[in-house]
């Protein structure tokens, strides 16, 4: 995966829009600050959740600051051999 970084000191909405655009595999991110912005602006087409079943502990998650509920839709899971998983969800788009 070719790798590249830009800053954004404009409009986030705007940029990410032009980005999308230009990309031909997709915009991947990560952390919990820009998914959860671009989350709110309903920008995001696939999450991936990654859970280490072996692992508890504390940290920031994306979900438990979205200011409204996001309907997701599975589409597609995977397992690696560490013990964690992956699940691949979908916005559901109404009508």
């Amino acid at each position: 995966m070719d790798c590249s970084a830009e800053l954004v000191r404009r409009d986030l909405e705007e940029a990410f829009q032009k980005l999308k655009q230009e990309s031909g595999k997709g915009l991947f991110v990560g952390s919990v600050r820009l998914p959860l912005a671009l989350a709110e602006l309903g920008l995001i087409d696939e999450y991936e959740f990654v859970v280490h079943f072996r692992r508890a502990g504390h940290g920031p998650t994306l979900v438990a600051r979205l200011s409204k509920l996001v309907d997701l839709s599975l589409a597609g899971q995977s397992d690696y051999g560490s013990g964690a998983g992956a699940l691949r969800d979908e916005p559901r788009r109404w009508p």
